[in-house]
């Protein structure tokens, strides 16, 4: 059930009276303390719950389990664990009040083959030093901007540790670490209601200006992150590229992408990649702002920061991007097979965002649930505009332990009304996953200019 967290009783009442005055965002250094002592370093709880399935939180995964080379497939450190039971049609009542809507749908779409396999809750979440170092920095520095649509005074960690309102949470999510530069061979496939689907492969590679080493956030220049991708694969789409730079406030300054046409070898401004733009590749199964299960402006909506929930959620995900598991076994009509998925119970904070009068979206309501020990999102409930449950995303959650963070093996967005589901970032069937070990280039790199020179067939 929804609570309180402790987080938000301690000094509420001088926050409240803070924000009533004008007064700015940062929480006190008092209030601050707490990421030394009852919670992590980056604002989660450090103790386990009371009914002992969620444990205390004992810093994570610290280092690489023997045998691990950088840049290749991850070994699972849980390998062992076996499934402590099934959440299944047949027994969804016993553990409704611990899934959101979405799951529940899912359950109610699919009664014959979604499962959800149980396992025991791991609180493997790590970070660097240095990032818990600039988290607590920016607890008592970091302000909102205007509305909400942007921050100020915040560097290289979590602007919002101990967060008051569902905005503040919503940018922690944003601006969660995933690395400094990174590039990665992956494919994204729409699975038809049969089962089918068609791969298209790109290398993408993002550096994310938040984290520069040596930076701060006067060096920002607003502009958060560099993502550019090259299309590898069909060859009718080969060459073709997208390069984006991600703005903090996209209401001052609106996000910049530009695309390159390889077969006429010129690069054009895309104006429209933003809020409900239907991305092509996803055969319309995905806006642009629900990648990442969200990203960009938060302006449309009110945001809410509903509470706590214990939830279960896909978590320490290894297998479903083993490279001992094919495409051809992983997709199956209507969802992942639930053999190669990891659910764990957690608490996650609940942000429930409504669609401003006046503002137009395709979703009138998100409810996002992001994990308390990274911020990732690892379900998102999205609403259409007569307020019917639409359509329902997951993160499948694990422990990148090379650098250490959390982040998501596979993105997976399902369209309830469709039946039809989106994968993105699937490397099973490639050489090497997630690279960040490459030399972070020049900004001239992820510039308009360098498109051209460097797309190809």
């Amino acid at each position: 059930m929804l609570h309180t967290p402790r987080l938000l009783k301690t000094g509420l009442a001088l926050v409240l009276s803070l924000a009533a005055g004008g007064a700015l965002a940062a929480v006190s250094p008092q209030q601050a303390e707490q990421l030394k002592t009852t919670l992590t370093p980056l604002g989660a709880e450090r103790a386990g719950n009371a009914a002992g399935t969620i444990p205390a939180w004992d810093g994570g995964i610290t280092q690489a389990p023997a045998g691990y080379v950088p840049g290749k497939h991850h070994i699972d450190p849980f390998a062992a664990d076996k499934p402590l039971f099934t959440i299944t049609k047949a027994n969804l009542e016993q553990y409704k009040d611990q899934l959101s809507a979405g799951q529940i749908a899912l359950f109610n779409s699919y009664p014959d083959t979604f499962q959800m396999p149980v396992y025991p809750s791991r609180r493997s979440g790590s970070a660097p030093q240095w990032l818990y170092d600039n988290t607590f920095k920016n607890a008592t520095s970091a302000k909102l901007l205007e509305g909400g649509n942007g921050f100020s005074d915040a560097y290289g960690g979590v602007p919002f540790p101990i967060p008051k309102d569902g905005v503040e949470a919503l940018w922690n999510h944003i601006t969660r670490y995933r690395g400094i530069y990174v590039v990665r061979r992956a494919s994204e496939a729409p699975v038809q209601r049969n089962g089918s689907f068609a791969l298209v492969t790109a290398q993408q590679e993002g550096m994310f200006n938040y984290y520069r080493p040596g930076g701060q956030y006067a060096d920002l220049k607003n502009i958060l992150f560099y993502y550019l991708t090259f299309v590898k694969s069909p060859a009718r789409l080969a060459g073709g590229a997208t390069l984006v730079h991600e703005t903090l406030d996209q209401i001052a300054e609106p996000r910049q992408a530009w695309i390159y046409d390889a077969g006429q070898r010129r690069v054009r401004r895309a104006p429209n990649l933003a809020y409900d733009t239907p991305i092509a590749s996803s055969d319309g199964l995905r806006t642009a702002d629900d990648t990442d299960l969200f990203n960009g402006s938060p302006d449309r909506y009110d945001w809410k920061l509903v509470g706590k929930k214990e939830i279960y959620i896909p978590y320490n995900n290894y297998k479903v991007s083993s490279p001992e598991v094919k495409y051809a076994d992983l997709l199956m009509p209507g969802h992942l097979n639930p053999k190669h998925t990891r659910y764990e119970l957690h608490r996650v904070w609940v942000v429930e965002g409504t669609l401003k009068a006046g503002s137009r979206h395709i979703y009138s309501k998100r409810v996002l649930f992001l994990d308390e020990d990274s911020w990732g999102a690892a379900l998102v409930d999205q609403y259409d505009g007569r307020g019917q449950l639409w359509r329902v995303s997951m993160g499948y959650l694990k422990n990148f332990y090379d650098l250490p963070t959390t982040w998501s093996s596979l993105d997976v967005f399902h369209d309830l009304q469709a039946r039809r589901y989106y994968v993105q970032n699937l490397d099973n069937e490639e050489q090497q996953t997630v690279d960040f070990s490459q030399p972070i280039p020049e900004d001239a790199y992820f510039m308009p200019s360098a498109l051209r020179q460097r797309g190809t067939r």
